[in-house]
């Protein structure tokens, strides 16, 4: 009906660009129907006929070339520091002027030498502590803060890591959202050979970022014959789901401490209302003595991955911010701690309300210090 090569037609990209993964169509449509692995599939196939621009290539090899730009750190940083650069990204690489992009760290995470606080016992629970590229390479202290929790709670933190002692795992997330499915599966086939002989243990399987935690529980499903996949699937979870689940079965020995802050308010990732880890993230955060937590009522914060940060997204990802997160943020007491798990929700707070956004996993560890 829509003519000779329509899938693969500039209109249909035209249709497609501002779906932004959410996957709000996953939960609220009553057969289920996932518009964003629709345009995954569709992606793979427009790239194949018309290529990729720099700025797709520069975003979804993020994994590849990471390892490389952290040495270099204070070179990609200079964009944000020097006049002009910031206007001459957007003219050669689409990158919007008006936003900064990540800060790129020098003391990254590095599941090869990190070290978990010992655990008390030498039977203690073991779990495994997947970090993301994201965490890894901008947020370290997320990852750090994660494991002293765990740790304090009286279980052994393995790191996962590449078999073959390569650069570190991911878990295809970007290649999926340029539509380049081929490198996705080579990336969550080097994440399925780290994880499947925790997983055939039945050992935890613990993520932060909820994008890339939650493909375990979602695409890399259909990438993969299911017996290689369910095990790893079918263990795991958040951080917070997976402290929620041991208080409720009586195992989370964790002694938390009252925050100077005593209220919360809560941006959850859509994928973490998609998949239903919103109550498990307010559970894991009322741990803390005297806090009260607030969710905010909104939909899509706007940012969704790299959508927010391409020049021609900028203005339709502020609105979107717009009709929910940003103007509660900006209402917060001063005194209210702003809590998300999303690493492009945190950066669309810190840019369209000014506030610091923290990860579930440092509020935590924050009251384990009592900070």
């Amino acid at each position: 009906q829509l003519g000779r090569d329509a899938l693969v037609s500039d209109d249909m990209y035209a249709t497609m660009d501002l779906c932004v993964g959410c996957k709000g169509c996953k939960r609220e449509c009553p057969t289920g129907v996932d518009v964003a692995r629709m345009k995954i599939e569709f992606l793979h196939h427009y790239r194949r006929r018309h290529g990729m621009r720099m700025q797709d290539r520069l975003i979804a090899y993020l994994p590849r070339y990471a390892p490389w730009a952290r040495r270099f750190s204070f070179l990609p940083n200079l964009r944000d520091r020097v006049p002009g650069l910031a206007w001459l990204s957007e003219r050669l690489l689409g990158f919007s002027a008006r936003r900064p992009l990540p800060h790129w760290r020098r003391d990254a995470f590095d599941a090869r030498t990190e070290r978990a606080a010992s655990a008390p016992a030498d039977n203690a629970p073991e779990v495994v502590l997947f970090v993301d590229t994201f965490n890894t390479y901008f947020e370290a202290e997320n990852a750090r803060a994660a494991a002293a929790v765990l740790s304090a709670a009286g279980y052994r933190v393995i790191f996962a890591q590449a078999a073959d002692g390569g650069r570190p795992l991911c878990c295809g997330r970007t290649f999926l959202a340029a539509g380049l499915v081929d490198e996705a599966r080579f990336e969550a086939r080097r994440l399925i050979d780290a994880l499947k002989p925790w997983a055939a243990r039945g050992v935890p399987i613990v993520g932060l970022e909820p994008s890339c935690l939650l493909t375990l529980r979602d695409e890399i499903g259909v990438m993969f014959p299911r017996d290689q996949t369910e095990p790893i699937a079918r263990n795991a979870v958040l951080l917070e789901e997976f402290l929620a689940r041991e208080q409720q079965l009586g195992r989370l020995h964790l002694e938390l401490k009252p925050l100077v802050a005593k209220r919360a308010l809560l941006h959850g990732h859509c994928h973490q209302k998609a998949f239903g880890a919103m109550t498990a993230t307010q559970q894991a955060l009322r741990l803390i003595p005297g806090l009260t937590v607030e969710t905010i009522d909104s939909g899509c914060c706007g940012m969704a991955g790299a959508f927010g940060f391409e020049a021609k997204h900028y203005d339709v990802s502020m609105k979107m911010g717009e009709l929910g997160v940003l103007p509660a943020v900006r209402a917060a007491a001063a005194d209210t701690l702003i809590v998300a798990d999303g690493t492009s929700c945190r950066q669309q707070i810190r840019d369209g309300a000014g506030r610091e956004a923290l990860h579930v996993a440092r509020v935590l560890y924050s009251a384990l210090s009592n900070e």
